[in-house]
């Protein structure tokens, strides 16, 4: 019994980390509450267990919650990023010491986008998507190069799910995501035309690994008012390519 017990406890901390998302960064008792669908008592709880243990913080100043540095410690070390990571960043430094926009790295899981490392001005401090954050895989730049190249079941799907419209530009009609993505395989090229923000703009490419399968895309953020045509997808195709050289492990001579 104390082990069903113990399961029961770690299935509710988890739902209350699940209430966290990227546009709910920081919530109050009554909100996780809700969110998580937990009685408010049993929150209260477990949440400040969460707080002991450093995955989870409170704001001093409102007195709300967030995600502990702990657990951004520990998700760091995921087996499907880290790697990646460090092969990456030599390469997203120099495209953003370039285009001087913020510069991400995102994979996919599921039906969305998992933002795993980014650069952006240390002056921005709320600049999104955050390391961690999650996307529709519709309307990103990234979500159309790590779909274009994903299995047909898995397009099917996705494109035959619901797809939320975000703004007014976002495109939810299957039929003319699939000519993109086709576009978008061919060209090695995506552009999200303020599909999830009306201010931005995003332009991704592919990044490869050993098997010449597209495990991760490489995207740079630009206010609309800035953008300068497909060009701009040049310097971030060629940091691509580097990364996949990078990630194909050397042959022994």
């Amino acid at each position: 019994m104390p082990r069903l017990a113990e399961s029961s406890v770690m299935e509710k901390g988890f739902r209350i980390l699940g209430a966290f998302d990227e546009k709910h960064y920081q919530l109050n008792l009554s909100e996780i509450s809700r969110r998580s669908g937990l009685p408010l008592t049993t929150t209260h709880r477990i949440a400040a267990q969460l707080v002991a243990s450093g995955a989870l913080e409170r704001v001093v100043a409102s007195g709300a919650y967030q995600v502990g540095l702990r657990l951004w410690e520990i998700a760091s070390l995921a087996p499907r990023s880290v790697d990646l990571q460090r092969i990456a960043m030599p390469f997203m430094q120099d495209l953003y010491e370039t285009m001087h926009y913020p510069v991400h790295l995102a994979i996919r899981e599921g039906n969305e986008v998992v933002f795993v490392a980014r650069l952006v001005d240390k002056t921005l401090t709320d600049a999104r998507p955050r390391v961690g954050g999650r996307y529709a895989i519709h309307a990103t730049a990234v979500g159309h190069i790590l779909l274009a190249f994903a299995p047909p079941d898995v397009q099917n799907e996705i494109l035959e799910a619901p797809l939320n419209r975000l703004t007014s530009h976002t495109e939810t009609d299957p039929a003319v995501l699939r000519v993109t993505l086709g576009r978008v395989r061919r060209e090695g090229l995506a552009i999200s035309d303020r599909q999830i923000d009306t201010d931005l703009v995003s332009i991704a490419a592919p990044i490869y690994d050993s098997s010449n399968r597209v495990v991760a895309a490489l995207s740079i953020i630009v206010p609309f008012t800035q953008m300068q045509g497909r060009a701009w997808g040049y310097p971030v195709q060629a940091s691509a390519r580097g990364i996949s050289r990078a990630n194909r492990p050397r042959r022994a001579e």
